[in-house]
């Protein structure tokens, strides 16, 4: 079934229609986006680009990507999180991110939160907020900015002091981590479930 959803890619091939062209987002929506993703670090980078993608489009943070993985060391937490000042105004002066003060500094703080938790309680602790199953959406009016599960989520890691953690910031991490599977009816990654009707 192919919708206003769906899109005719240049090779042929249906998918959500969000992705367009770009030959990062085809590849980023092929490849990562509503796949399972685990790991501490892996969590936490995508927490702190999630963060600075706020009032942007993921296309930008994606695009930049590759030099936000340089300059932060790879989001290595135990790295991260004995950033300094000079850190902080080298980040600033890298044109080749977001340059937000704010949330250069919330990405450092949640890297500390990281390490005083055990190895693997990241993970553990945000995939807690997965549901155990959800529709598939038929079209994008289908998906949710907020959820549930989101707020939740949302509620529980700003308790614990992380920043820039907003319950729309958690559900489209929810998405890019693959805790819940929004591709729309009629995109190739779109896979059966049982509860799909």
């Amino acid at each position: 079934m192919v919708t206003s959803d769906v899109r005719i890619g240049p090779d042929g091939v249906a998918r959500c229609a969000w992705v367009g062209d770009d030959a990062e987002y085809l590849r980023y929506h092929d490849e990562e986006w509503g796949r399972p993703l685990h790991g501490d670090r892996a969590l936490f980078e995508k927490m702190a680009l999630e963060g600075f993608q706020a009032g942007l489009s993921w296309i930008t943070i994606l695009r930049k990507r590759p030099r936000f993985r340089e300059v932060f060391d790879a989001f290595d937490p135990a790295t991260v999180a004995a950033y300094g000042d000079e850190d902080i105004e080298r980040l600033m002066g890298d044109a080749g991110i977001i340059r937000n003060r704010s949330k250069i500094e919330a990405t450092i703080s949640n890297a500390a939160l990281v390490l005083e938790m055990a190895d693997g309680e990241l993970d553990a602790f945000m995939w807690s907020f997965a549901p155990p199953s959800w529709p598939r959406p038929g079209s994008f009016a289908d998906v949710p900015a907020v959820t549930e599960e989101s707020v939740a989520m949302s509620k529980a890691l700003r308790k614990r002091g992380f920043r820039f953690v907003g319950p729309t910031t958690m559900y489209a991490l929810m998405q890019s981590a693959g805790m819940v599977d929004d591709h729309v009816a009629g995109c190739w990654r779109a896979q059966p479930r049982e509860h799909d009707s």
